[in-house]
């Protein structure tokens, strides 16, 4: 070889085109450029998935009722079978009992004491059964309070809730409603007597209610959406209706009731 060939040999290995070149030499460049691609291309399932942005899930819950203010529940009668259920209401009207019979008792033994000439023994009879009576009293006193305020908690203004209450302190209680709704200067009052659904012989607080109306010659009506509230008229025009008789006074139906079992019967 000459010198020609010599210098031709060594200017083709130095600028011939890569594809000329020998495959060794080829092969130990291919994989420093995979290495670049590797850098700067990554997998496909190395690359972050974007996905579409999807719109929040509602889940459909049922319709909540708007609670009432806190200034006056929702009235449920529930409620006032609840409060006449209450222990200690109970125990009270448990006692009472107790003490009536007892009270009773004594007062059936002091007239045969008296009947067999035992007079001495007749008075003193006698008075254990008023002992007996006054701690009947105090205990259906103290329990036609709680049950009163109990049930009252959530009534409006003008409105009276005589549920749970015997005929007799119902009475009681609407006579001092009425007096206080006039000193205030109310127009009507609301009266809650019930239908008697929970009396032993049915409705029996709103006759008596009415005669007492009779007392202050005032107008009650039922009130047609409710026919367990009485509304009162208290104006100055609400008198009685013509050709209505005046009824009984607080006392005289407080009397009349105590005559019969009607005085024991709980609305």
């Amino acid at each position: 070889m000459g010198l020609f060939d010599v210098v031709k040999s060594v200017f083709n290995f130095f600028c011939a085109p890569t594809a000329e070149r020998p495959p060794d030499q080829q092969h130990q460049l291919q994989p420093q450029h995979y290495q670049q691609q590797q850098q700067y291309q990554p997998n496909k399932w190395q690359q972050p998935v974007s996905h579409p942005a999807k719109p929040p899930v509602q889940h459909a819950y049922p319709p909540t009722s708007p609670k009432p203010p806190a200034s006056r529940p929702q009235k449920h009668e529930d409620q006032n079978q609840l409060n006449q259920q209450n222990d200690f209401y109970l125990s009270l009207r448990a006692q009472a009992n107790e003490a009536g019979d007892r009270m009773a008792r004594c007062f059936e033994e002091s007239q045969q004491a008296f009947t067999n000439g035992s007079k001495a023994r007749a008075k003193e009879l006698s008075n254990e059964g008023k002992n007996h009576k006054a701690v009947m009293e105090g205990l259906n006193r103290q329990a036609s309070e709680w049950i009163f305020t109990e049930n009252n908690k959530d009534s409006m203004p003008g409105e009276v809730d005589l549920h749970g209450l015997y005929v007799k302190e119902a009475i009681a209680f609407t006579d001092r409603a009425i007096q206080e709704a006039r000193s205030r200067g109310d127009s009507e009052i609301h009266l809650i007597v019930g239908k008697g659904l929970h009396s032993r012989s049915g409705a029996k607080i709103r006759p008596a209610v009415e005669d007492l109306m009779s007392k202050y010659q005032l107008n009650a009506v039922l009130d047609p959406d409710n026919g367990g509230v009485l509304i009162v008229q208290l104006s100055a025009g609400g008198g009685a209706s013509p050709g209505r008789k005046r009824g009984w006074g607080a006392d005289e139906i407080s009397r009349r009731i105590e005559k019969d079992d009607e005085g024991c019967t709980i609305m």
